[in-house]
């Protein structure tokens, strides 16, 4: 229960902390008339875009590697062709990941450009 509360202090430090870092960037964008409404959608997306799009791959990978380690505990002859198995469908989800990073990165680079 203790570390509970201390992360849940670390998390409210942390967000206090970068509050101030968020209004001075509010009013350069303001003074610079660059659209703030809509860079901080371009933002919160960004965010919510890279954590979204890991939550499922991770999920799954977890789900591939514990299945695969249940395999190889009753079957230890068949570890080879479980690892390879398993080594290409983690492959496959980590490609998932990484094409959540690029719509993030296209949203970043891309389209913030057009509002700065």
């Amino acid at each position: 229960m203790k570390r509970l509360y201390l992360a849940l202090m670390g998390l409210v430090v942390i967000l206090f902390g970068s509050s101030s870092a968020v209004w001075a960037a509010e009013e350069a964008a303001q003074s610079a008339g660059g659209n703030s409404l809509v860079l901080a959608a371009i933002f919160l997306a960004s965010g919510l875009g890279v954590g979204l799009g890991a939550i499922g791959p991770g999920i799954g990978q977890g789900n591939a590697v514990r299945g695969a380690c249940e395999g190889m505990a009753r079957n230890p002859g068949m570890a080879g062709k479980l690892m390879t198995t398993m080594l290409l469908g983690l492959a496959i989800m980590e490609a998932l990941a990484i094409y959540a990073l690029v719509i993030v990165f296209m949203l970043l680079f891309m389209f913030a450009d057009k509002f700065m």
